[in-house]
């Protein structure tokens, strides 16, 4: 059976996970941890196990990123998870600090289950992709590297998406191997 890409989750749980992932931010601000929803209190869409993305942005420019692509947490503590390592544990970045907390705008990114991407070419995985729609995972040979779906919105030619995947792997943006290999998923994205 092939995965399903339905995300159902309704404005109100969105607006609950927001303000999980604010206070997770804000519990690390003042004590160093991640919020530890209660699982026993958790229901409908926040006690799924999907995977999920918080991006946290500061005038519209990124400032944290980090995320699963699976989780065998409910939603709720993966989104919680996820909002303390965008601001705390991103490499690229600094670890956020209390004066930047005002002006962070957060994105959550909730991931359907993935689906493999069978591909013989590049030109074969180029006509298969879906522009807009689709997040790409890519592996081969201990490289991997994922794209939100999300990153359309900058990258919107094909090949210059899955040229800039390849980089993002640590391999050129022209290569191609037999033993590479791909999946998609889509995402609801939602944001303050």
């Amino acid at each position: 059976m092939a995965p399903s890409f339905c995300i159902d989750i309704n404005e109100s749980e969105q607006g609950q996970l927001l303000g999980i992932a604010r206070r997770s931010i804000e519990s690390g601000l003042a004590g160093g941890s991640s919020l530890q929803p209660g699982n026993e209190n958790l229901a409908g869409s926040l006690s799924i196990r999907l995977g999920a993305f918080v991006t946290l942005t500061r005038y519209e420019v990124l400032r944290g990123c980090i995320g699963s692509l699976e989780s065998t947490d409910p939603l709720a503590q993966a989104v919680a998870n996820s909002a303390f390592k965008a601001a705390f544990s991103d490499s690229r970045f600094a670890p956020l600090e209390a004066a930047e907390i005002e002006d962070t705008r957060i994105e959550i990114s909730v991931l359907s289950e993935l689906e493999p991407l069978a591909a013989i070419s590049r030109a074969d995985l180029l006509d298969r992709l879906r522009p807009g729609e689709d997040g790409l995972l890519l592996q081969d040979r201990g490289h991997r590297a994922t794209f939100l779906p999300g990153v359309w919105n900058k990258i919107s030619d094909p090949e210059e998406f899955l040229g800039q995947l390849l980089v993002k792997a640590g391999l050129s943006g022209d290569y191609w191997s037999e033993s590479i290999s791909f999946k998609r998923y889509r995402a609801l994205s939602f944001g303050e």
